[in-house]
């Protein structure tokens, strides 16, 4: 039974069997709220051939969500004590997350991030509530100090955030940047004399789930799309290359990511730095493929007024950026010999060739998905060197200060 009050103390990184919670997991879950409603917004930029504003728009909104879940995440895999208080500060981080996807649209559409910055404000407050907490119980006076710094950094980063609201419109996007860069100097100041004792199989397993989850709304909203142009358009013919080549797609997205331990790559603080930041644009991308599923699907049917090769573009893209991503942050360091470690890179650039097959682009970069992984297969098969690579993976992991 769950005690009121426990200590909030670390948790060991050597911590057998940890695994998600299921509070943690319906965290997740509700953002798949925020990621549908800035896939949406995406969808409707572009569409309206406001592509810029729209990738703009939706790279900013998309970084809000992602620095609140990363946030908790990371907290979580150290300090999680699971007693009544920490779920309850937890559900109110839920609430925030749902007051920012209540304000995504009119981010998107008049610029107006007041909803979204009030969700801030809630998630952020809850979140130092929990570094104050952990502050207080700590018996460390290093592990205090860099407690009280994640605390004071949150709070003032979100005094830095007002400005979003307040500066003239085209300054935002600048104003954004230089924020986005602060909030993610906090980490590295707080834990610059000490670390936080996250969990590296708990952590990659969480930003599994949430691959999982981005890539479960990139499906639902790419079903939604080709059900309206077969139902409201009748145009089963001109959507079905879609629908397919968009299945491969997200298919070969799911075994690419998970074909590799990426634990064995979390032994140090840079190297958790570097791969969790950068799955800014896994995530990203991922959740853009679903947004471009639905482009194509209504330029096929006539309802989007942009040309074929940008209706292509917004599938192929994403694809391309996801493939290359995994590459760089996890994947390379369990390929042997010049063949598979050149297997996602050739095929990131063959999806991006696929742009120019007209209607039959997403269908070719399903196909050219679909070949990746079965490449990549063969050749791990076939390689008696690749389990020797893997085990050198996690002895350079180890050896990274």
């Amino acid at each position: 039974m769950t005690q009121p009050f426990l200590p909030l103390t670390a948790r060991s990184r050597e911590e057998a069997h940890r695994a998600a919670t299921p509070l943690e997991l319906f965290f997740d879950l509700c953002f798949v709220v925020a990621v549908a409603q800035a896939g949406a917004e995406l969808v409707h930029a572009v569409a309206e051939g406001h592509a810029g504003t729209g990738v703009l728009n939706y790279a900013m909104v998309f970084w809000a969500v992602w620095w609140a879940w990363m946030n908790f995440t990371w907290f979580a895999s150290a300090y999680d004590n699971d007693d009544v208080l920490y779920r309850v500060v937890t559900l109110v981080q839920i609430s925030g997350v749902l007051i920012l996807a209540a304000g995504v649209s009119r981010a998107f559409e008049d610029h107006d991030f007041l909803v979204v910055y009030i969700g801030y404000v809630v998630m952020r407050l809850a979140l130092s509530s929990q570094w104050l907490r952990a502050a207080h119980h700590a018996t460390d006076p290093a592990e205090r100090t860099m407690c009280l710094r994640y605390a004071g950094g949150v709070i003032a980063c979100q005094v830095g955030w007002t400005a979003l609201l307040v500066a003239p419109e085209d300054v935002r996007p600048w104003v954004f940047l230089v924020m986005a860069l602060a909030e993610m100097a906090v980490p590295m100041y707080a834990e610059k004399d000490v670390t936080t004792q996250w969990h590296p199989h708990h952590i990659a397993e969480r930003y599994g789930l949430f691959t999982i989850i981005v890539l479960g709304e990139t499906i639902a909203a790419a079903t939604v799309a080709v059900k309206s142009g077969v139902t409201e358009n009748d145009a089963l013919r001109e959507v079905l290359p879609i629908a397919a080549g968009g299945l491969l797609i997200v298919f070969a997205a799911w075994w690419i990511y998970f074909v590799v331990p990426a634990h064995d790559r979390l032994s140090s603080n840079r190297q958790g730095f570097l791969w969790g930041y950068g799955h800014y644009l896994i995530f990203t991308s991922a959740a853009a493929i679903g947004a471009g599923i639905e482009i194509s699907v209504e330029q096929a049917v006539g309802k989007a007024h942009i040309s074929t090769l940008a209706a292509s573009s917004a599938v192929t893209i994403p694809s391309a950026v996801f493939l290359m991503c995994v590459w760089l942050l996890h994947a390379r360091y369990f390929k042997v010999g010049f063949a598979q470690q050149a297997v996602l890179p050739v095929s990131s650039l063959a999806i991006l060739m696929c742009t120019f097959a007209g209607h039959w682009a997403v269908f070719a970069a399903g196909l050219v998905a679909a070949a990746t992984v079965a490449v990549g297969v063969i050749l791990t098969a076939t390689n008696p060197a690749t389990r020797d690579a893997r085990d050198a993976a996690r002895h350079d992991a180890r050896d990274t200060p």
